[in-house]
């Protein structure tokens, strides 16, 4: 059995002064070294009524211990001179709720009494990403019959009114995904989606979603069109908490990073060097290319909000000899433990699932017994977990 080092982090952050140490077998890290247990009732099924009034565990490397505090004590646990770095992506409508249209259906029996329904069932479409203008990756639920060919129809309700939408199922590709095109009636694709799309609320929230998702499940400084997964360590931050960063001499600026539905796919590798990310887009600005690098050649601290920003900024990092270069682009990156980080000296998360990407990038920064046992007492302490939950604050 061997053991792997975690590596110590950026010098603009505090490395821990304990060098905490991953077990590893046959030298390759087992998924199931980043499992613990969560209550079911600890996931939150909903928003709070203020978004700033959620609870903050600082976890600090350096001493390795971690403490409670409420969301609206962030800008005093930061320092002036920090750089925050938020991802401004915006949550698309992207889940469609239409019919078959039966075109290309697989054949059923003319005399069989579920032929009608069989040809007109409903259907789920989930839209991933944009190809070109109209043409988009999807899922589709259930998919197993629907072919290449076949037509799926979406309308209002009441059906007379307002803008329709067909998808066209072009071509399957991997884990299922279809390729579509869209075509509406009575306005834009955009108008389509927007009017009919219902918001992709992760599968751990088990409630249909509601009109208060399309606002409280999108940040506030949400700006450019793309995601289908929100960033949500950005859902805490109000007005007054960016005015009180502000007023502390804390900078800020915003990158793209479009959030997929990957980022709810389980990792079924045993190996958790097994395991391939899918692609997001990413864009970066000069504006938040030069804040950056300004910060670090200054060395301070460069804080990211949430995973989205921590891969986006060490992609472009690791692909620029530590400097981040303004553009677009794509990354997969996948960070777990053994990375070494270039520029991220702090990170604003929300608690992950267990076994998950997102956790082990967490491990990655902090250190996976830290870590984990991080967690429990957010567990002991009741902390509200995932996408409306709490949060928690690594320095």
């Amino acid at each position: 059995m061997d053991t792997t080092d975690i590596p110590a982090p950026h010098p603009g952050s505090r490395p821990p002064t304990n060098r905490l140490r991953l077990l590893s077998y046959n030298g390759f890290m087992e998924v199931n070294e980043f499992d613990y247990h969560l209550p079911p009732e600890l996931i939150a099924q909903y928003a709070l009524a203020e978004r700033d009034a959620s609870r903050l565990m600082l976890l600090n490397r350096r001493s390795g211990t971690f403490s409670d505090h409420q969301f609206r004590d962030l800008p005093r646990l930061l320092q002036p001179g920090d750089l925050v770095v938020f991802n401004n992506t915006k949550v698309l409508p992207a889940r469609l709720l239409g019919q078959r249209r039966g075109t290309r259906a697989q054949p059923i029996g003319k005399r069989n009494p579920a032929r009608r329904d069989y040809l007109t069932a409903e259907v789920e479409l989930l839209l991933l990403r944009q190809e070109e203008e109209n043409t988009w990756q999807a899922l589709v639920r259930p998919g197993r019959k629907v072919r290449t060919g076949e037509v799926l129809g979406f309308r209002p309700s009441p059906p007379e009114s307002g803008v329709t939408l067909e998808a066209e199922v072009l071509g399957r590709g991997p884990y299922g995904v279809r390729r579509v095109r869209l075509t509406a009636q009575g306005g834009t694709v955009a108008e389509a989606i927007e009017r009919l799309g219902h918001v992709p609320l992760p599968p751990y929230i088990r409630r249909p979603d509601s009109a208060e998702d399309r606002h409280t499940y999108q940040t506030i400084y949400a700006k450019v069109p793309g995601a289908v997964a929100a960033p949500t360590a950005g859902l805490h931050f109000t007005r007054r908490i960016l005015e009180a960063l502000d007023a502390r001499g804390i900078e800020r600026c915003e990158i793209t990073l479009h959030v997929g539905a990957g980022t709810f796919r389980p990792v079924h590798a045993q190996r958790v060097e097994e395991h391939r990310m899918e692609a997001e887009c990413y864009q970066i600005t000069a504006e938040a290319a030069e804040a950056v690098n300004r910060a670090l050649a200054e060395r301070r601290r460069v804080i990211a909000v949430g995973t989205t920003s921590v891969r986006t900024l060490e992609h472009v990092a690791a692909a620029h000899s530590g400097r981040i270069v303004a553009g677009r682009g794509e990354t997969s990156l996948f960070i777990y433990p053994s990375f070494n980080f270039q520029v991220v000296g702090g990170l604003l998360t929300n608690f992950h699932l267990p076994k998950s990407t997102l956790l082990m990038l967490v491990c990655a920064f902090a250190g996976r017994d830290l870590t984990l046992r991080a967690y429990g007492h957010a567990v002991a302490q009741r902390y509200r977990f995932y996408s409306y939950g709490d949060c928690m604050l690594i320095l």
